[in-house]
């Protein structure tokens, strides 16, 4: 009986002991952090929900096609070629057409321009957009230019010191602009005509019409801190300047032993009041922080988990377009 009493004890106190653990376990916080796949494929269904559709006949010759924001894409069907020989039949069209910040943010295409020196720093833009032609699913080429007649209204008006932008995607898939530096502007450029623009196009791809953002203050640098867990390959952060619309700044350098995002070109003003976002991807949503600020000398701005929030696509966008 003695044994009995014994094992039963033993059993009893080893149940204890196991529930114990039980309950410990459900109190410990798993952190499941946006894979970069899941994160980059939050960006390109964004950039494929704002992709419009076209359809022609390449030898109906000059077309002029509209967007869904009046931009006018005008292009010669005889000019297209596949393999440098030219096509007859039925081309499809793609086009993106970006003017305010909360759709460059989904898309990750931010208006960062390349500076003569090789630094970045902020554009403010008449419209990002991107165009190609194919066949039957083969990329087509351009033989002469195309136009496009962009409404001014669309970004606050005319400005006379815009210039023509031509974009490149590195190996990250980050998206950054280089002035066109064609000699003739009449050819290949861009210039401000009653209430529009009006850019001459050879290639296509990525083109944006832009001019730096002017400050006179001191420049500076800054770091962001994202909550644990997030890096360059599935999280963001960006800067949206108080009081321009049609610009977006990103921090494009992600120090792994410091876990810190870097403007390291030293572009931004000292005493500037802005915006830093950070966003990511959480079960197919978007995960998201905003906090404003003012830009001191090499300033360090952290975001914790606790600022998050979880929103559509639809909601984010509208959040970044309402900031000052």
């Amino acid at each position: 009986m003695k044994n009995l009493k014994h094992i039963l004890g033993t059993l009893f106190v080893t149940a204890i002991l196991f529930t114990s653990c039980d309950e410990k376990n459900d109190d410990v916080d798993i952190i499941v952090r946006a894979t970069a796949d899941e994160y980059n494929n939050l960006q390109d269904e964004a950039l494929e929900g704002l992709t419009q559709n076209f359809l022609f006949n390449a030898e109906d010759g000059w077309i002029t096609l509209t967007s869904e924001n009046g931009v006018s894409i005008s292009l010669n069907g005889d000019c297209l070629t596949l393999n440098g020989n030219a096509i007859t039949g039925q081309v499809d069209l793609e086009f993106v057409e970006l003017f305010d910040k909360g759709n460059m943010l989904v898309t990750n295409k931010p208006t960062m321009g390349f500076t003569p020196d090789g630094d970045k720093a902020l554009l403010l833009t008449g419209g990002e957009f991107f165009i190609n032609a194919t066949q039957n699913g083969i990329n087509l080429e351009l033989g002469c230019n195309m136009q496009l007649g962009i409404p001014t209204n669309l970004t606050g008006g005319a400005d006379n010191d815009m210039t023509l932008w031509e974009g490149t995607i590195d190996e990250n898939g980050d998206l950054a602009w280089e002035e066109d530096d064609k000699d003739n502007p009449a050819q290949r450029g861009v210039f401000a005509e009653g209430n529009e623009y009006y850019a001459f196009l050879g290639d296509f791809g990525w083109s944006n019409v832009d001019r730096f953002y002017n400050d006179p203050r001191e420049k500076t640098t800054i770091l962001v801190g994202v909550p644990e867990g997030y890096d360059k390959t599935n999280c963001s952060v960006f800067l949206s300047y108080d009081g321009e619309d049609s610009g977006l700044a990103n921090l494009d350098t992600y120090n792994v032993d410091s876990g810190l995002f870097s403007e390291h070109y030293g572009q931004i003003p000292i005493g500037l009041e802005c915006h830093v976002i950070f966003v990511t991807e959480e079960a197919g949503d978007w995960k998201y922080a905003v906090q404003a600020a003012t830009i001191v000398e090499n300033g360090i701005i952290t975001i914790t988990d606790n600022e998050t929030s979880i929103v559509t696509q639809a909601q984010l966008t509208s959040i970044i377009n309402a900031l000052p």
